[in-house]
C-alpha cells in the first residue's frame, strides 16, 4: 500500500512541534500509537527533528508512518529524506522542494490557502494539498474551495479537534493534519503520556464516527 493510500486511511496526521529530546519524541510517538494514531508528522523547525525521525524509523518500523514537517526548501527535503522520512508536508508551495521530493520519489504535501494556490499545486504534480490555516474561515471555505477544485484532495490543518472534524470530514476532508489538540508543547511526564494517549482515542473515535456515516 503507497503512503497516501495510508495517509487517507488512518485519517489523522499528529503533527509534533516543540522542544523534545528524541527521547521525549519516541515516547510520544509511542503514546499516539497506543490511542489509534499511527502518522505523525515531526517538524523541521523542532530542535531534534531528524535525530527523532530516524530514532522513530528505528524504534516502530513500519508500525509508525513517520514524516517530516515544515519542509520549506530542497535542502530540507534531502535532510529528511535522509532521515527517514517517509512523507514531506510543506507550510507552502515550493517548486524547487517538490521537484526534490519527486527526486527521492517521495511524497510531498504543500500548504495551499487558496484556490490558485492549489491549482499550481496540483500542476507542480500534488494532487494532495494541506488547507492552512483550515481554522481561518472553516469548514465552508475548504467546501467552497472543493467546488470548483474537486480534482485536488484536501488535509486539512489547523483547528481539527474532536469537536470540529466531523464538520471537515463533511466537507470533504480526506484527512486531518492535527496539532495542538494531541501534542502540546510542554514537558513530557508519564501523566501527560498517559493523557495524550486518551486525546489520541478520542479524536480516532470522532473520526470513526464521522466516517461511518459515509
Amino acid at each position: 500500500m503507497d503512503t497516501i493510500t495510508q495517509l487517507y486511511n488512518h485519517g489523522l496526521i499528529s503533527i509534533i512541534r516543540g522542544d523534545f529530546t528524541v527521547v521525549e519524541l519516541t515516547n510520544i510517538a509511542e503514546a499516539l500509537l497506543k490511542g489509534g494514531v499511527r502518522c505523525i508528522e515531526i517538524t523541521l523547525n523542532s530542535r531534534h527533528a531528524l535525530a527523532g525521525i530516524a530514532a522513530c524509523r528505528r524504534a516502530f518500523g513500519d508500525d509508525v508512518l513517520i514524516g517530516a514537517g515544515t519542509v520549506r526548501t530542497a535542502e530540507d527535503v534531502k535532510k529528511a529524506v535522509d532521515a527517514g522520512s517517509l512523507y514531506l508536508i510543506a507550510p507552502c508551495l515550493d517548486l524547487p522542494a517538490v521537484k526534490e521530493a519527486a527526486r527521492h520519489q517521495r511524497l510531498l504535501i504543500p500548504g495551499i490557502f487558496t484556490a490558485t494556490e492549489a491549482q499550481a499545486a496540483f500542476v507542480a504534480g500534488c494532487r494532495t494539498v494541506k488547507l492552512f490555516p483550515a481554522d481561518a474561515f472553516g469548514p465552508k471555505y475548504l467546501r467552497a474551495l472543493r467546488a470548483p477544485l474537486d480534482h485536488i484532495d484536501f488535509i486539512p490543518t489547523g483547528g481539527v479537534n474532536s469537536a470540529s472534524i466531523n464538520d471537515f470530514h463533511q466537507a470533504g476532508a480526506v484527512a486531518f493534519g492535527v496539532g495542538s489538540a494531541l501534542v502540546k508543547n510542554v514537558p513530557i511526564y508519564n501523566r501527560e503520556l498517559t493523557a495524550l494517549t486518551a486525546r489520541a482515542t478520542a479524536l480516532k473515535a470522532a473520526l470513526d464516527e464521522a466516517r461511518s456515516h459515509e
